[in-house]
């Protein structure tokens, strides 16, 4: 699909306004492929004790 020149400079104007929502975004992305397809079993527990800690420190803020 062909951006026009005026979609372009407001897709520009975005990513530099929203550059930690994008970096965020992407962290997310990545993260949530590699669950889907690459994780071992091992890696899921070794996630599943990160996630806990994760949680726990983010409901004593």
């Amino acid at each position: 699909m062909v951006e026009s020149l005026s979609q372009k400079k407001a897709t520009k104007k975005w990513n530099e306004k929203n550059r930690a929502h994008r970096s965020y975004l992407s962290a997310r992305g990545t993260a949530r492929s590699f669950i889907r397809n690459k994780a071992t079993l091992d890696d899921l527990n070794d996630l599943e004790q990160l996630i806990t800690s994760r949680r726990k420190y983010l409901s004593e803020e």
